[in-house]
């Protein structure tokens, strides 16, 4: 079974999941808020998942940042929908700088590496890789 992380913004949200044998995180798709739920109804019906990863939105001082009332909103929205689903939150803070740079590094051009949902993505590989470090 597959897990799936997601990177919530009130404009996108970034998904990755793991291979079946949780081995590796790749970056699946951005998909609008509002269209969220029926991406993930379609994706569940020919793909097994055994658990969410949601990035929780902290300040340095590890208090919610102003985006935490979105995200516990979009976490309850899935205990809703997907109640046989676990949800694990994971901290994101830096996600979005370390994918920044990742994208650097990659020697993409410039139009690539300012691409907000390439970004995205890559922050929700990186949560997912950082829950699955963590697992080990």
């Amino acid at each position: 079974m597959r897990i799936m992380a997601f990177d919530y913004g009130t404009k996108r949200i970034g998904i990755a999941v793991t291979d079946p044998l949780q081995i590796i995180a790749t970056g699946l798709d951005n998909i609008h808020p509002n269209n969220i739920i029926e991406f993930l109804k379609k994706y569940l019906q020919t793909e097994q998942v055994e658990r969410f990863i949601v990035g929780e939105p902290k300040q340095m001082d590890n208090t919610p940042s102003q985006s935490a009332i979105h995200v516990k909103g979009f976490v309850n929205l899935l205990k809703k929908t997907f109640p046989e689903v676990p949800i694990e939150m994971v901290d994101e803070r830096f996600t979005s700088k370390m994918a920044s740079a990742t994208i650097a590094q990659s020697g993409m051009n410039k139009k690539h590496r300012q691409n907000k949902e390439l970004v995205d993505t890559i922050s929700a590989v990186i949560l997912l890789q950082s829950w699955m470090e963590r697992k080990i």
